[in-house]
């Protein structure tokens, strides 16, 4: 594991302000949604990491909050208990926000998305669009998990890296940063292909 920590390091980067122990924990879990997925098949979900109170105005609850009303300290992202009530909560629809103090402050939100300035690629859907617009649009990072068990991450409306949770994947998978500048890092069984500036 702290192999892929230093791999996660590149792209949790302070660019946002973000504090990266908290982007690392949400990239780390997103990474094992990926891969675990629920009671036996995939599934996909959306972390929006970062500028709370913009992102719940650029957002909606989609059903009853199943996070609102407990205290912050038992929605902690590093919590092991917690962690496993995310993963459960996954199988809904909607993003969970998490604040830059490693709160989960919601959970099954409905990211209101503008696609105006966007570039999202060619075959990636409304999760990952909705990833670009909360990123493009606040100071938050999106950190998207694909049902086909991808992980993308999102930076001020564009993909900044794509994570393959296993090595697999590299070779059924191409990459939409490809063409673009970028560095493919592998440790472990994780492959991490990230946008250079």
């Amino acid at each position: 594991m702290d192999l892929r920590k230093d791999l996660f390091k590149e792209i949790c980067s302070e660019r946002r302000g973000i504090d990266t122990r908290v982007l690392k924990q949400t990239v780390t879990l997103a990474v094992e949604i990926a891969r675990e997925g629920r009671e036996g098949r995939k599934i996909g979900t959306l972390f929006v990491v970062g500028d709370s109170e913009a992102v719940l105005k650029a957002s909606r609850p989609l059903i009853l909050d199943p996070l609102h009303g407990h205290p912050d300290e038992a929605k902690h992202i590093n919590d092991s208990n917690v962690r496993e009530t995310l993963k459960e909560l996954a199988q809904l629809d909607g993003a969970f926000l998490v604040s830059d103090g490693g709160v989960v402050l919601s959970a099954a939100r409905y990211i209101d998305t503008v696609s105006d300035n966007l570039d999202v690629p060619l075959g990636l859907g409304s999760r990952h669009m909705a990833a670009a617009s909360v990123s493009y649009r606040t100071n938050a990072v999106a950190v998207a998990v694909s049902e086909s068990s991808m992980v993308r991450v999102f930076d001020d409306g564009e993909l900044v890296s794509e994570i393959m949770p296993e090595l697999w994947m590299l070779g059924r998978y191409s990459s939409y940063l490809e063409g673009l500048p970028s560095t493919v890092r592998q440790a472990e069984d994780v492959t991490v292909v990230s946008r250079t500036e």
